[in-house]
């Protein structure tokens, strides 16, 4: 029998009034488990628990808060061989790719078990005299966390960890599509000593995170995942007053310029475009290549995405797994669709896996020949799909890469110091790599967007309290004592 997974309200398991399944796209026979669906009454419950909660917590000794928290990460730690079969066979990423991103959710709590003890008040110097001036940051109150399927447990870890560090207590929803080592990561949370109400879990759809953001005793929300589910988001928060953290998508360009080494490029490329199925926010998703290295370049790509050997998650032996879900298969398939009928080349995959019928698998697509004006260049694809952009040079590479609504990732591959001064100072993104993957960040780096990526402070690293806890300043007369 197919085991049911409870939300958690109040430190305890909620009662369970319907459930969705968690369905393995390796090999959609397979049910990893049924996940409840919280309703509106449950959202309410999550939320007066958390206010309740919120003054104990928040008042909570600093050492307490973190010897809890980094208690978290050392079980996060110990279990991320567990966490990360969870992790390949519910949302398709790779053995490898799995478990080190379940090692990094528990880096990450260990990291802000210490930001714990770094809340500390800023004195200044009024320009009145007999003034005292003082700044202290106090939590934000009950915060909301939406989180994306991409990164099931990587992204829940950087939002919660702070949140809690900084004395929030907090009502968090995964996605309905990778909900298993999310709640794997509660449970975790729920035992490790944590007063009740400090954190919840309430699982299900757009309609639960919906909820949450229109909930009048929610401070502020926490969201990763569309644009367009972003400004909604943004827009519902704006009306009732509430702060908001918005991570959005991303159109990533990867400059590569004829002085670069072709097998650094290639691997940057392939390892950006095409690894975790493409799926990530940071993928690099336009290849931007000056004319001489644009033949030797294109041609080692297609060979090298050719030799991709693409398969169950949870094999080995397996570069690529498959997309998420049959819909996101669609969408991949309709954007190929699209860039061949606007007149790019499809080089290399586009095509479902013949031998692997149960699974969500495509071939990795590389597209030559396309245009920066294209919709394959201009809309978030979210899949194993890249396209190649020819330019005449450095100067014409950095405006085509700057032409998008986006600005999360920006890379380049080049040796030219002059250049890479001059990409670093100009490259339209809130992240920039340099002969690196535009995938792939330090756990305890700000992660931000510009443009359409993001809204409202990074994300991540010490830069985390920008949102999760609020200033107050003090003015304060000070007493003057009457001689006797």
């Amino acid at each position: 029998m197919t085991r049911v997974f409870p939300n958690f309200i109040d430190g305890c398991p909620a009662t369970v009034r319907s459930t969705m399944p968690n369905i393995n796209p390796s090999d959609c026979r397979d049910i990893v488990g049924n996940y409840a669906v919280a309703t509106d009454v449950d959202v309410d419950a999550a939320v007066s628990a958390a206010k309740h909660a919120l003054a104990g917590w928040s008042q909570m000794n600093a050492a307490e808060r973190s010897t809890i928290l980094d208690r978290v990460g050392s079980e996060l730690i110990a279990r991320s061989g567990e966490l990360g079969d969870m992790l390949a066979r519910e949302e398709g990423k790779t053995l490898k790719e799995a478990r080190a991103e379940a090692l990094r959710a528990g880096q990450l709590f260990k990291f802000f078990a210490a930001e714990a003890y770094r809340v500390s008040a800023e004195l200044l110097p009024s320009v009145r005299d007999g003034i005292d001036l003082s700044i202290v940051r106090e939590p934000l109150g009950v915060v909301g966390l939406l989180t994306p399927w991409n990164f099931p447990i990587a992204i829940p870890a950087w939002k919660i960890a702070p949140a809690l560090a900084f004395g929030n207590t907090v009502v968090f929803k995964p996605s309905e599509l990778a909900p298993g080592t999310a709640w794997m990561l509660a449970e975790a949370i729920i035992r490790s000593g944590l007063p009740k109400g400090v954190f919840n879990l309430v699982m299900g759809g757009g309609a639960v995170g919906a909820a949450i953001v229109g909930h009048r005793d929610v401070s502020g929300v926490s969201f990763t995942g569309s644009t367009r589910v972003g400004k909604s988001i943004g827009h519902a928060l704006f009306e009732r007053g509430a702060r908001m953290q918005l991570e959005m998508g991303g159109k990533n360009p990867l400059i590569v310029l004829d002085d670069a080494p072709l097998d650094i490029a290639v691997d940057c490329a392939v390892q950006g475009a095409f690894f975790s199925t493409g799926q990530r926010c940071t993928a690099s998703s336009r290849l931007i290549v000056t004319t001489k290295i644009h033949d030797p370049f294109i041609s080692a790509v297609a060979r090298k995405v050719t030799e991709l050997r693409v398969g169950d998650a949870r094999d080995p032996n397996v570069d690529i797994g498959p997309v998420i879900s049959e819909a996101q298969l669609a969408s991949n398939e309709r954007y190929i669709s699209i860039g061949t009928k606007e007149g790019a080349c499809l080089l290399a995959g586009g095509r479902r896996v013949p031998d692997l019928q149960h699974g969500y698998y495509l071939h990795p697509a590389l597209f030559a020949e396309s245009r920066n004006d294209m919709t394959i260049n201009r809309e978030e694809i979210f899949g194993p799909v890249a396209a190649v952009i020819r330019v005449k040079d450095y100067d014409e590479a950095l405006a085509v890469a700057n032409d998008t609504e986006q600005g999360l990732s920006s890379g380049i591959v080049t040796w030219d110091e002059r250049v890479i001064r001059h990409f670093r100072a100009h490259a339209e993104a809130g992240m920039v790599q340099i002969n690196l993957p535009t995938a792939g960040m330090d756990f305890h780096a700000p992660f931000t967007g510009r443009k359409n990526s993001a809204y409202g402070p990074a994300e991540k690293g010490t830069h985390a309290r920008e949102f999760f806890t609020v200033p107050k300043v003090i003015h304060s007369r000070r007493s003057v004592q009457v001689a006797q």
